[in-house]
């Protein structure tokens, strides 16, 4: 399971034009699910996004997570983050999760989510959408649950 964290000052999402979400400070998340994840991917996953420490307090520019700066966060479905480059000029999407199996773990990590962060605001899982944002900084990060060490 893949998540990059945008760090944002305010963002939204609009399906077929109309907004659908909206958050202020805090985090866009864009989500992707990975053939062999499981529920505790999910979990972890949403851990670490949660406590990853990237906002300023006044000790330092990254020494506070988004729960405590009392954030929002805004998780929108990506399967495109699953995308395999290494040959040709086409992206291969085979790495991504069978699109029911994405979606049940979609919505795992963002109940998990939900128990951390004081608001997290959805995209619709599986359609073509329109991602507005202020990246803060820009600060933008990869988490990948298959990474080691």
């Amino acid at each position: 399971m893949r998540a990059l964290l945008q760090r944002v000052c305010a963002a939204s999402v609009e399906v077929q034009g109309d907004e659908i979400a909206c958050i202020g400070r805090g985090l866009v998340v864009l989500l992707g699910v990975m053939q062999g994840d499981g529920d505790d991917d999910a979990d972890r996953l949403a851990d670490r996004t949660a406590g990853l420490r990237i906002f300023a307090d006044s000790a330092k520019p990254m020494n506070a997570s988004v729960v405590d700066i009392s954030g929002d966060a805004l998780v929108v479905s990506q399967f495109t983050l699953a995308a395999d480059t290494r040959r040709g000029r086409r992206p291969s999407f085979t790495a991504a999760a069978a699109p029911e199996v994405a979606e049940r773990l979609y919505e795992r990590y963002v109940s998990a989510l939900a128990r951390r962060v004081r608001r997290v605001m959805t995209g619709r899982f599986g359609t073509d959408m329109r991602l507005h944002l202020v990246n803060d900084g820009p600060v933008t990060i990869l988490l990948d649950t298959h990474e080691t060490g």
